[in-house]
């Protein structure tokens, strides 16, 4: 029998995930949650999905246009094994007191704060430790990208300091309540910024210190590393590290991959859903030792990175998968990640 799997909140990362969660032989969607009425939940109707709404209050909105609603989220986790969060920042740790009233497992997302779970998940880094566990954060985009290539390198090399400059989009590429930006923002403007403590929540050891910008684009975050290795190595050994890992693709300036508008076009190309890039996007041509230190730049899906992880997280609190690898093989080949 298939996991049950409820999505509060069918915006940006809620849709992705219920639709990562479709397509795996293991879990199945039980019903995700709107609270107006949008295309998203025509979308969401279309699919199959169960809809459904906080309280019969906003039922009647969605009738208005059309809409049939299934129930309320109570009614939702009542017949659910697990609830993903995935409403808007700071609104998600008003549900734990719900979620533990159901005794639901409840996965949070990045915009929370860590105590919201009290722990903190990737896939690769810490997938043991979230066997059977009640509550998960599975961290933002851009700390994702981070653990992803800081778990690799550390592993192999040794970590000794790590100094990350963070250039952000002002927002996603569908929301317009912030308008145009014309401007270079320090976010924040006191340092570092919240990224390297993040970071530590799943990686402890690892000394980290992040600054951050946000600039006048949509499409990606982009990281600007620079990392001191316990280890001597070469480009190369960064490169066949890079290369091993199941979330990192490596591109190339040569290959006409010299920006971010390239790099989530080349996912369009690939063919993935709504253009998404699952990993992260590492220019090979960037990786270099210069005095014993390691650079390279890495761009981040905002709008997507997570998504695996969130899969992944589902399999090991349901204790699907005891072993890691073999749950993030089996989430990449239902998504079609290929190295």
């Amino acid at each position: 029998m298939k996991a049950k799997v409820a999505i509060n909140g069918y915006g940006t990362i809620g849709k992705r995930v219920a639709d990562a969660v479709s397509m795996q032989d293991d879990m199945e969607i039980a019903g995700v949650v709107k609270t107006r009425p949008s295309f998203e939940a025509r979308v969401a109707l279309d699919k199959g999905y169960g809809l459904f709404v906080p309280s019969k209050e906003n039922a009647a909105d969605f009738e208005k246009q059309g809409m049939e609603v299934s129930g309320t989220l109570d009614e939702l986790l009542g017949d659910s094994d697990i609830v993903v969060d995935a409403t808007p920042g700071d609104v998600g740790a008003e549900y734990r007191k719900l979620y533990e009233k159901h005794g639901i497992k409840a996965i949070w997302q990045g915009g929370e704060e860590h105590e919201v779970a009290g722990f903190s998940f990737n896939s690769e880094a810490n997938y043991d430790a979230a066997l059977g566990r009640e509550h998960a954060r599975v961290v933002s985009c851009n700390t994702t990208g981070l653990v992803r290539v800081l778990y690799a390198l550390d592993r192999q090399f040794g970590v000794e300091k790590a100094r990350v400059t963070v250039m952000r989009r002002s927002a996603d590429p569908n929301d317009i309540k912030t308008g145009p930006i014309n401007a270079i923002v320090p976010d924040p403007i006191s340092l570092p910024s919240h990224h390297g403590p993040d970071v530590k929540t799943v990686l402890p050891g690892i000394n980290i210190t992040t600054v951050a910008v946000k600039l006048s684009t949509t499409l990606m975050p982009l990281h600007a590393l620079n990392v001191k290795l316990g280890k001597d190595c070469g480009a190369e050994d960064v490169v066949k590290t890079f290369k091993s890992r199941p979330r990192l693709r490596l591109v190339s300036g040569k290959d006409r991959v010299k920006s971010t508008a390239e790099a989530m076009e080349l996912a369009k190309d690939l063919g993935r859903p709504r253009g998404d890039m699952w990993e992260n996007v590492i220019w090979k041509d960037s990786i270099a030792i210069d005095d014993g230190e390691l650079y390279f730049f890495q761009a981040i899906h905002q709008e997507s990175d997570v998504v695996p992880e969130n899969v992944d997280a589902i399999r090991a609190m349901l204790e699907l998968e005891s072993d890691g690898a073999r749950s993030i093989l089996k989430t990449n080949a239902a998504l079609g990640i290929k190295k």
